[in-house]
């Protein structure tokens, strides 16, 4: 699956996300609407991860998802 699915889809997507990384907000995820490059802001600020492990965080939630 692609993040375009995801992104497209963003208000279905946005609880599967939270309950994936539960320390991200409703609004924080609000604000993002669906965009990869935030959500992986949000990884890197909320748990400390560096650029390179949000992405493969989110690579690994896509490949659970589909």
């Amino acid at each position: 699956m692609n993040w375009d699915v995801v992104e497209g889809n963003w208000s279905q997507w946005k609880g599967k996300v939270m309950q994936e990384w539960g320390e991200l907000t409703d609004d924080e995820l609000t604000r993002a609407k669906g965009d990869r490059e935030e959500l992986k802001g949000l990884l890197q600020e909320k748990y400390g991860l560096a650029k390179d492990d949000a992405e493969a965080r989110i690579d690994e939630f896509l490949r659970k998802a589909s």
